[in-house]
Formats: C-alpha cells, structure tokens, sequence
C-alpha cells in the first residue's frame, strides 16, 4: 500500500522543465528577404516553448562574444540568416571558437550562398551555393525522410506539397562530414535537374553539431512567398533540426503545430485554427472575433491577462464529436473548453458543461474544479499535468450519450452525460438551477476567466 501510494504521489507531481534553449539568430545582410525571414524564424523557435532568441543586425560585433557566452550559459544556438559581407578575423574566429567548444549551428537557406572562399565555413555548412549551383521555378513539392534513424527525422513524416525554392546541384565543402536527412525531386519541368537533391543535413564541426536545410526562400518585394514559412510542416523541421543541434537531443513532437497530418484528414479530422487567423470561431452572441482580449501570438490563440472579450465560441455547432487540442495557462490561471453552448443565456456554463483548464499548482482546487475535471461533477481521475508554462494536451469525446475527458493522453473522466445518472449529477452540483447540459448539441467555447491561457493545435471530427 505505501509503495503504491508513493507511486500515485510520483505521478502527479509535474514533470521537471528544462531550460529554455539560448539561440542567436544571426541576419543584417542577405539577398534574399532578412527583415520578414530573421523575425519569422526567430517566432518559430518561440512558438514551441523551448527557445529563448535573440536577433542581431550586427555579427561583426556581437559575435566576438560568443565563446564567452557559451562559457556562461547564455547561447547554445546560432542560425545563420546571413549572406553578405565577411564579419572580419574576430568575429569569425570567435564564431569558429564557439562552435568547435559545442554551440549549435542552425544553417538557413542562402546562408549556405555566403563566404566563398573561407575554407572552414565551407566545411562547416557542407553543401555549398558555388558556381553551377542552382533552382527552378518557385513551386510547391515534396520533401522526402531519406534518413529515419535520426533524432531530427525520428517519427516524422515526408513534407507535402511545400512551397519554396528547390536548391540543386549544391556544391560539398572540402573536409565535410555529414548525413542527408531528407531529399526532394527536382522536377525538369519546374527547372529542375531530374533528380534527388538534399534538402537537410546534420554534421559536425568540433564539438558543435550542425544542421542546415536550402529550404526557406523569400524574396523581398514578393509578399506570396511568406508561404514558405507559413508551412508548419518547415517550421517544425527548423525547430527539431534547431533543437538537436543545440542540445544532441529532440524533444520537440514530430508533428507540426496547427497542421493535420493526412491521416488525420482521411480519418475525418477538420482543423479550429491554422496558427495565424482566428477564423472558425467568434464571440459568445456575437458576429465576429472579440475586438480585444483574444489574439495570435506564437502560434496561438491567446487570451490576455485581464484583455476582456468575453468566450469565444465555435461558427459551427456540434453534436457527437471527438475534440482536440492543446493548452497552456500562466500561473494560478484558469479557462475552460465548454461544449454543447447553446447561446439562450448570457453565460457559455449556464447551458454547456466544461473540460476544466487550471494551474492546479497555483490554484490548490477541489478535485471537481482541478485540471481535466468535468468541472463541478466530476473529479479527473489518476493523471499527470504539466506545469504553468507548459502545453498538455486536452481531449473531449462525446459519443452515445457519454462524456470522456483525456488528459495529456490519459482518460482522467469517463461519465454519462445524458439520463437519470447525469440528471441526479447536475442536481447536486451549482448548475442546478440553470438549463444546464439539457441539448445534445451546441457550440464549443473557450472560456475567458479573465486569465492568460493559450490554445493551439484545435481540431475536431465529428461522430
């Protein structure tokens, strides 16, 4: 009995979180567009939650300091955006340093055009843009795992249909060492090559280890390229390639954020959010998004501390479905994922019940009002959830009259939600008086409690 006691005690207490990841994004010179790629590339490492970036402008300055930094623990990453003029012995020499000492390099797209002529430059990166080098026609293509025994490439899936530039012929730097992680056919009739060109690598540079990717073409002045760096499936790439370089490890999940994968797609899934626009839902009684309170930011849709805005509800209503998504609350916050709204009261609870998201850390709660609970009937079972800070992952099914709530990929709840036992269940709980939990369908709503909270990754299927 204490043995197992111990073991329940051990499973709820939260995971440790590790430090974040300090990146520099090194940009100020590229013919391509740096001041739209350096800032984006910058919130794509910020959006998985596992980077700390800085921009500088100035390499030629600021990279002097980056042994020091490594030795102090303040920079672990560097990704080159840069193609311009040479920084000057210093700052390249103390670049060279901080790498062979075990800083991470991340190699963007025509970052690989840059310094011909320094030798261990070129064999840094590994595969060069030197004469006979070249691309087709801007254009959506497939980006194959060639190398799935990778921790970059561990788990994931080909890239479909990404739009970009497609590098070919990329010249090898002398004394390179590196694998081919993923390729991509380079199609004649684009004016390509007819073959397979490299389109990732992973390498080693003394200590440091070193990944670079073509992909990431922008052209300034040709606004309908942004669609390169819209793609999540190339963020998540950049942002797992980042990662092991930094770290020799990958944490971040193999799926990119906001994207259903085409399982997902022919298993009936339909997304809530694309990452950038909040289109598939608007306010509570309302016509449109709230005009405050609710935005995008790092991927999200984010509700500010005290923004006000009210729920945000689903344009559609459902019936039976099968509702995913993932959740992160500041400390002592608190929101909710109410389902079946009908939009009668004024009030989202007042007619929907609700998948409780909390702090449980900073809040102390009644089991019934913690983390993954069916708030006020139901207490979440055996689970493990994550800190403030930290994304889980939340999971509401309605299907035949019953009600489960998955937390972090454990069934926490498992309860009726129609007939005698629900009615007797919202009889005793503060609902009572309210024409609570009496539709079979209706709005899904995220909750404004007046607390910063993040929802990312919605997706639904309809049962």
């Amino acid at each position: 009995m204490v043995l197992a006691a111990l073991a329940f005690a051990l499973s709820q207490t939260p995971p440790q979180v590790p430090p974040p990841i300090q990146a520099l994004v090194v940009t100020g010179a590229n013919n391509h567009d740096w001041r739209w790629t350096a800032p984006e590339i910058a919130v794509t490492l910020t959006e998985t939650g596992r980077f700390a970036v800085t921009v500088t402008e100035d390499p030629a300055k600021d990279l002097v300091a980056a042994p020091a930094l490594h030795a102090a623990g303040k920079l672990d990453l560097i990704v080159l955006d840069y193609n311009g003029p040479r920084w000057g012995e210093a700052a390249e020499q103390a670049f060279l340093e901080a790498v062979r000492n075990g800083v991470g390099v991340a190699v963007i797209h025509a970052a690989d055009n840059a310094f011909p002529g320094w030798a261990e430059y070129e064999q840094l990166v590994g595969l060069l843009w030197r004469d006979g080098t070249g691309h087709g026609a801007y254009h959506a293509f497939d980006v194959h795992v060639v190398d799935r025994h990778h921790p970059i490439t561990d788990g994931m899936a080909d890239i479909r249909l990404h739009p970009d530039e497609l590098y070919h012929r990329l010249v090898l730097g002398k004394g390179a060492e590196f694998r081919v992680l993923l390729s991509a056919y380079s199609e004649p009739k684009t004016g390509g090559t007819g073959r397979h060109e490299p389109m990732a690598t992973a390498g080693r540079y003394g200590k440091g280890r070193v990944f670079h990717t073509p992909l990431g073409h922008v052209w300034t002045g040709v606004p309908a390229t942004h669609a390169t760096w819209f793609d999540p499936q190339l963020r998540r790439l950049v942002a797992r390639g980042a990662e092991w370089a930094a770290t020799g490890a990958v944490t971040l999940a193999p799926e990119p954020l906001n994207y259903l994968s085409p399982a997902e797609r022919a298993e009936g899934f339909e997304s809530l959010f694309d990452g950038r626009r909040i289109v598939a839902w608007r306010a509570y009684r309302g016509d449109a998004p709230p005009a405050k309170g609710w935005r995008v930011r790092d991927a999200a849709i984010l509700h500010e501390a005290g923004g006000g805005g009210g729920d945000l509800v689903t344009v559609e209503e459902y019936a039976d479905f099968d509702f995913r998504f993932s959740f992160r609350v500041a400390p002592k916050a608190n929101s909710g994922v109410i389902w079946h709204v009908l939009e009668t009261e004024n009030q989202t609870y007042m007619t929907g019940p609700e998948y409780q998201v909390l702090d449980d850390a900073g809040a102390k709660p009644d089991p019934k009002h913690a983390a993954g609970a069916l708030y006020d009937l139901v207490p979440a079972g055996q689970k493990e959830v994550r800190p403030a800070g930290v994304w889980n992952e939340g999971r509401v099914v309605i299907a035949q009259g019953r009600v489960q709530h998955w937390l972090n990929g454990k069934l926490v709840v498992d309860a009726p939600c129609r007939g005698p036992e629900w009615d007797a269940m919202v009889a005793k709980s503060k609902f009572r008086d309210w024409p609570f939990g009496k539709s079979g369908r209706g709005r899904i709503a995220l909750q404004d409690h007046g607390d910063e909270v993040a929802y990312r990754d919605l997706r639904i299927k309809k049962l």
